[in-house]
Order: C-alpha cells, then sequence, then structure tokens
C-alpha cells in the first residue's frame, strides 16, 4: 500500500541522534505520521499491524 508523503514539523521528542549521528525516530513521531511505512523502525507503534 501505498501513502501520500505529506510534511510533518519535526518538533522535540520527535527523534534524537544515535551514536553514529542518524536521526532516530521516535514513537511520538510515528504516532503523529499516522501510519506504517514497512521500514523495520526502532520505535514503531504499528510494527505489530503491519502487513508483510
Amino acid at each position: 500500500m501505498h501513502f501520500p508523503k505529506k510534511h510533518i514539523p519535526v518538533e522535540d521528542g520527535d527523534f534524537y541522534l544515535t551514536p553514529e549521528g542518524y536521526r532516530c525516530f521516535t514513537e511520538q513521531y510515528h504516532l503523529k505520521r499516522g501510519y506504517c511505512c514497512d521500514s523495520n523502525c526502532r520505535h514503531c507503534p504499528y510494527r505489530g499491524n503491519a502487513k508483510s
């Protein structure tokens, strides 16, 4: 399933930097986005509902 991209403003608490310097989006951000992108995100609240 393809979802249209929408701009979601990034706010405090939406991500943190990993020791390698990558942004890791938090559950807070994923909930604002509103769907699972099937990228196996570390903090995805939808992981159990994702279709493979």
